[in-house]
């Protein structure tokens, strides 16, 4: 009988180290994920040295991407699974240059964007399909009609969200999505209200997916700002709850400016030096 219940034990100690979890992913390789992020990632910056000269894990876990299954996975488990796909393509495609070379002026030194078509050309496999990261934002991420996702996603860049050190989960998508929109407000590189210039500049993201932040959140606008564009509408409504009454009753004069802030290209690199 003994013999017995140390098979069976034996045997479910094998399926929960290997069984996929919701997101269609290996449970070990998920939980790997997420200690990387644990380690290599400080209030949205990268240890990209080291993360290079201990990359075993990360490269595993983009390998067991590929063959992920999450199509009949829960909507949440599907957003946390592409995220974390995109942010972790990213950090690979940083390493495997970094220090990454100048090739253009039209970017930072050491910017992700020196990488010849990091995000446009490079084909990665996710969940069985051939995606380059281009793609997984504007045709995957985009399904899910939730413009939130486009502030999660760090795009090796300070201008992108801020990277966080812990992997989205279904389980706690939502309260995740607050987290990064609630952050959101919080940098300039996101939003900057400048009372004496009369000017509000938020981030080029909002011009980037302007049609999902209008879809979402340009009816919510208040209705003072109903001569505003739609666009403005949506960022207005968007960013409005997380200001200070101060700010808010500033706005709701309806006299100033909204700007889009050029994108900061440089890479979220913790050590500052991109390489050097």
């Amino acid at each position: 009988m003994s013999r017995l219940f140390g098979y069976f034990a034996a045997t479910a100690v094998l399926w929960l180290a290997t069984a996929p979890c919701a997101a269609g992913q290996p449970r070990s390789t998920g939980k790997t994920y997420d200690e990387i992020l644990d380690t290599y990632v400080r209030d949205g910056l990268v240890y990209y040295r080291a993360l290079k000269s201990d990359r075993a894990k990360l490269d595993a876990y983009i390998g067991s991407l590929a063959a992920a299954s999450v199509e009949s996975a829960p909507r949440d488990e599907q957003v946390a699974f592409w995220i974390n796909a995109y942010n972790a393509i990213v950090l690979q495609t940083v390493v495997e240059h970094y220090p990454i070379a100048q090739h253009t002026t039209q970017y930072p030194p050491h910017s992700i964007r020196q990488i010849p078509g990091a995000f446009e050309r490079t084909p990665h496999r996710v969940a069985g399909r051939t995606v380059t990261l281009d793609q997984i934002e504007q045709t995957v991420l985009s399904g899910f009609h939730d413009p939130r996702i486009y502030l999660a996603l760090g795009r090796g860049s300070v201008g992108g969200g801020r990277l966080r050190s812990e992997a989205f989960t279904g389980g706690q998508l939502e309260t995740q999505l607050k987290e990064v929109s609630d952050e959101c407000l919080t940098r300039s590189e996101c939003a900057h209200l400048d009372r004496a210039a009369n000017k509000l500049a938020v981030s080029a993201i909002f011009s980037w997916r302007e049609k999902d932040f209008v879809a979402a959140y340009a009816d919510k606008a208040p209705g003072v700002f109903a001569n505003r564009s739609l666009i403005e509408r949506a960022v207005l409504a968007f960013i409005q709850p997380k200001l200070l009454q101060t700010e808010r009753d500033f706005l709701a004069g309806n006299e100033f400016q909204m700007t889009y802030k050029p994108y900061d290209w440089s890479l979220n690199d913790l050590t500052g030096r991109g390489g050097r």
